[in-house]
């Protein structure tokens, strides 16, 4: 019986005693002691599902989200664990502690998380030291962002700062404008602020290319709150500006799945379950505007394999998972992977 069996049992009910926000360290600290024994006994193997999406070579469509390992500390054990990609982040230039605590909060009756952490990370230069010294051999994305401190009509540089230092050590670049704990984050949604950004980005991604050799996909995480015409106003930005990927979606403000539940109060991004019906909405309308012109990354409410296949099923080539892992543990990736 593999440990990872008992998940549910077990330790689940152990780490779900501890407040969200002391549970998530809890386990980045675990993941570490993993690292270190012999993988024979954390490593869980899966069907290969290979797949090529933006050039890259996918072992399997499933990865995790950002935001589980934001500063890269555990990358070889998630690796370990079957996911065919892993994104790290979301990251800043300079390191910062995010909004005060407490900032996660689960509502278990829903299978969702809220949280308002705030881009809290130890800053791009330690993610690196982590990236370069990773031995998992499999794709990694980072999720970058901009510092609460910079002005939003700067935050073109703090993007570019952490792409140029991250570019030669990942394998795809996640550019966050849809985080809702950030103030005034996703006003870089809009029309005229995402195309500014996307296009100064897009030269930086062609001249790192031609000074590294290297092409490094750039993809854009949209927010499941837009309304129809700020959904064909980011697409066409992400169009024009010939970005390699979307993800469909960040976390949500609304709260009309878990109205009434333990925490359904407080004010941050809603994960999870609550937020499945939502995402899948907003990637079909992605989806019927875009076509296969850039491929989509379906996440939000993933924990099954009915649910990874429906976003397939709705036009995206890669799936991920985070609440979803949270909630059911490492058996669900080896459940979902080879199942699909």
């Amino acid at each position: 019986m593999s440990i990872y069996s008992l998940y549910r049992s077990i330790l689940r009910p152990v780490i779900f005693s501890l407040d969200a926000e002391t549970a998530h360290n809890t386990t980045i600290k675990m993941g570490k002691i993993m690292e270190s024994m012999p993988k024979s006994l954390v490593a869980q193997t899966v069907a290969p599902k290979p797949v090529t999406v933006m050039g890259l070579n996918f072992s399997n469509p499933l990865g995790l989200a950002a935001g589980m390992d934001k500063n890269g500390d555990i990358i070889d054990y998630l690796g370990s664990l079957g996911f065919g990609f892993i994104e790290v982040g979301t990251v800043t230039p300079l390191p910062q502690d995010g909004n005060p605590k407490p900032r996660m909060f689960r509502i278990v009756e829903a299978n969702g998380i809220i949280n308002r952490m705030g881009f809290n990370n130890k800053g791009v230069d330690y993610l690196v030291k982590n990236l370069v010294n990773r031995k998992y051999k499999g794709i990694v994305g980072v999720s970058i962002g901009k510092n609460e401190v910079t002005p939003i009509e700067d935050a073109h540089k703090d993007y570019i700062t952490c792409m140029k230092k991250v570019y030669q050590h990942c394998d795809y670049i996640a550019v966050n404008v849809s985080c809702p704990n950030t103030p005034n984050l996703t006003a870089l949604q809009e029309q005229e602020p995402l195309n500014n950004l996307l296009s100064l980005l897009k030269q930086e991604q062609f001249r790192l290319a031609d000074n590294t050799g290297k092409y490094v996909p750039l993809v854009v995480k949209i927010a499941p709150d837009l309304n129809d015409t700020a959904i064909e106003a980011v697409c066409k930005a992400c169009l024009q500006n010939h970005i390699d990927g979307m993800t469909c979606t960040n976390t949500t403000t609304s709260r009309d799945t878990v109205y009434g539940l333990r925490h359904a109060g407080e004010w941050g991004g809603l994960s999870g379950k609550p937020l499945y019906d939502l995402a899948n909405k907003i990637q079909k309308k992605v989806y019927n505007i875009i076509g296969d012109e850039i491929p989509l990354i379906g996440v939000g409410g993933v924990n099954d394999v009915i649910t990874a296949r429906e976003k397939l099923k709705n036009g995206a080539k890669l799936i991920q998972i985070y609440s979803g892992f949270v909630y059911e543990g490492p058996k669900v990736i080896k459940d979902i992977v080879d199942n699909l």
